[in-house]
């Protein structure tokens, strides 16, 4: 049997051919990202909580004089938590776009997404407890 066109499967989105590399192209992808952390920042409440513990941790081991080693772990928190955030968001987002009236599926979906960052957040608190715990213990004498 002759088939007439294209197939439509080859004409979905997903199965384009990749472009040649363009390092316009990968700067855009970069002003992208830079849009997406704008709107984290700027929409969502927890993210304005994440960053006041930031701001407050940063404080912390300035002043504790925390060793490389420290700081590597502290950063690796912060990267964590933002980036669990970050995805959780975007499936909120995309969960609503897709299924804006309620559905049990897509809300276990979106409770998921949102242990992920608890389970992130807890890491950090974590690792700031293990990090900044002794200097703060010795602090105080």
């Amino acid at each position: 049997m002759k088939t007439r066109g294209k197939n439509k499967r080859s004409e979905a989105p997903f199965f384009r051919k990749s472009k040649s590399f363009s390092l316009k192209a990968r700067f855009g992808s970069f002003a992208y990202a830079y849009r997406g952390l704008c709107l984290l920042v700027s929409r969502e409440h927890n993210a304005w909580i994440h960053l006041a513990a930031i701001v407050f941790v940063i404080a912390a081991g300035v002043y504790f004089e925390i060793t490389e080693f420290e700081w590597c772990a502290i950063v690796f928190a912060i990267g964590l938590v933002w980036t669990a955030e970050a995805l959780n968001t975007a499936i909120e987002y995309l969960a609503d776009a897709l299924c804006p009236e309620k559905n049990e599926r897509v809300g276990k979906a979106k409770d998921l997404a949102a242990a992920g960052v608890l389970l992130a957040a807890l890491t950090a608190v974590f690792i700031g407890l293990i990090v900044l715990g002794p200097y703060v213990s010795d602090w105080f004498g």
